[in-house]
């Protein structure tokens, strides 16, 4: 028994901050920012819960499906609405789901890690699953720290997986180091912090030795590959990842420059830019990966349904 996707929505923060609004407050620029980071706005507002159900509906309406068709909600968080209880029974309870509803944390590399977990509960018994990445970064983001503030973003994204006699999923590929746990860290109450520099070195490396193997377990390369779906934490980021695969950058989508990072949403929001664009068509073979703090990293190679 296999998955496929059956339905993708998103939800986005309702106020949108340009690098100009920043540079109002902060020593920064427009140049400064979108130079360094390929990031010109981001959406700013409401909460996980909030997001979450916004980008689950559309998820739901987008597959023709209600809450009672769905099994089980998974919620790919780092900025959950409370520390207890978990927010993605409150998501499940808007959306009319009466099934198992769990939070899970592996910061940006969460959405792929909540595939992982959806196609589990899948492989085990369950029909449809609803994956959510939800954040809501500002609420930890230091705006007097030009570092940091002018990098987030809050955003939901969402996608229905249901049981199929095929397998979307061609390849996964998880891994963790918690001895770089503090490059990138927030305490309770406290601000996100991150070690740039050490971050950008450790992604670049992680992530294309994740896709690299993914797709030796997909029995693909990177020809076959149509596009590049990546967390989309900063553009040279990006722009490394793709030459090190040896891929030409216009495989890559890029959404980052209107969304911000956007941590566990930001693999999804880089879904629906492409879906609306008309970049993914049904049998092509797409490779999604990303890392974030922890450090977790994540890869799969899926074939489009």
């Amino acid at each position: 028994m296999g998955v496929r996707f059956a339905g993708w929505g998103v939800g986005l923060g309702e106020r949108v901050v340009t690098n100009d609004d920043l540079s109002q407050t902060l020593d920064t620029s427009d140049e400064w920012i979108s130079e360094r980071t390929g990031i010109r706005s981001r959406r700013i507002g409401g909460s996980a819960s909030s997001l979450g159900i916004v980008a689950g509906r559309n998820a739901l309406n987008d597959a023709g499906l209600r809450g009672d068709d769905i099994d089980h909600l998974v919620l790919s968080t780092t900025t959950g609405d409370r520390v207890i209880p978990g927010t993605a029974p409150i998501i499940a309870s808007e959306l009319g789901i009466r099934g198992g509803a769990v939070d899970l944390n592996a910061a940006c590399s969460g959405f792929m890690y909540g595939l992982a977990v959806a196609r589990g509960l899948i492989a085990t018994g369950a029909g449809r699953v609803l994956l959510v990445g939800a954040e809501n970064l500002s609420r930890w983001t230091d705006w007097e720290d030009r570092s940091t503030a002018v990098l987030f973003g809050d955003g939901a994204g969402a996608v229905v997986l249901e049981a199929d006699s095929t397998d979307a999923v061609r390849s996964l590929n998880l891994g963790a180091d918690g001895s770089l746990a503090d490059l990138i860290y927030a305490d309770h109450g406290g601000f996100i912090h991150m070690d740039g520099r050490e971050v950008f070195r450790r992604a670049v490396r992680i992530v294309v030795e994740s896709a690299e193997r993914a797709l030796h377990d997909a029995h693909v390369t990177m020809d076959d590959v149509s596009l590049v779906l990546a967390h989309q934490a900063n553009q040279r980021i990006l722009v490394a990842v793709a030459e090190r695969l040896g891929v030409d950058f216009s495989k890559v989508e890029v959404c980052l420059d209107s969304y911000g990072n956007t941590s566990s949403a930001s693999i999804p929001l880089a879904v629906d830019q492409a879906r609306r664009a008309g970049r993914l068509q049904k049998g092509d073979t797409v490779l999604m990966t990303g890392f974030g703090a922890g450090m977790t990293w994540a890869s799969a190679v899926v074939t489009w349904s």
